[in-house]
């Protein structure tokens, strides 16, 4: 029923119809590191597979998203975010695309496993990231001006290509703690907490970027 005329009732938020609507999922669970046993690298990035876990919260991902009107599917180069977007794709029949852009922050020295062992293990540079917020502490670590700019980058791409359009995009939580921030303007790791699997909305308007929501995880229920 419209509103009396002369009044002016709260409505719902729509993303206009050049904007997208983003859905940033973190990737599952992915294997455990063992040390000494470097996990693969593609283009110097750690690829280890999903755990049975991340299996498991993939597959809740799917369940959940299957009927959010999905009109395209993005996955990083790194395998983790093709496992998990792939019980979604199954359902929807979409073909994934990938943006090399969106792949994790790159941890230099640290790749392959290190970066879990050395911050389980209290190193110092480990303690000088969290302090200091900047992943190029770690010998060889990508910058934050770079690491923002890439993320910009992506985003926007994919932005360009989907006006007006609902966009899943399966990617790492330094990813989905970078585009956050860039949204609302934190401080740099103010979101680098996102759960495996979970589900960030962004709008991206034009330059214009809002956080609908950050860190949704009703979906994996009995799983955490």
């Amino acid at each position: 029923m419209p509103p009396e005329p002369g009044t002016y009732p709260q409505g719902k938020f729509e993303v206009p119809p050049d904007g997208l609507d983003l859905l940033l999922v973190r990737h599952g669970q992915s294997q455990a590191y063992v040390a000494g046993q470097t996990f693969p690298l593609v283009d110097g990035h750690g690829d280890p597979p999903l755990s049975e876990l991340g299996q498991a919260q993939a597959q809740r991902v799917g369940e959940r998203l299957a009927t959010a009107g999905i009109d395209a599917i993005y996955v990083t180069t790194l395998q983790r975010t093709a496992q998990t977007a792939a019980p979604l794709v199954a359902r929807t029949g979409l073909q994934v695309r990938v943006e090399p852009d969106l792949r994790e922050v790159y941890l230099g020295e640290w790749e392959g496993g290190e970066y879990r062992r050395n911050v389980a293990q209290g190193h110092p540079i480990a303690q000088r990231i969290f302090a200091e917020e900047r992943w190029d502490v770690i010998p060889g670590g990508e910058s934050s001006e770079a690491f923002e700019a890439r993320v910009r980058s992506g985003i926007a791409r994919i932005a360009a290509s989907h006006p007006g359009q609902r966009v899943a995009v399966f990617t790492h939580g330094g990813v989905v703690g970078r585009a956050v921030k860039i949204a609302c303007g934190s401080r740099p790791f103010a979101f680098n907490r996102a759960d495996n699997a979970s589900i960030s909305k962004l709008a991206v308007i034009g330059d214009d970027w809002f956080v609908r929501s950050f860190n949704d995880t009703a979906h994996l229920d009995g799983l955490l």
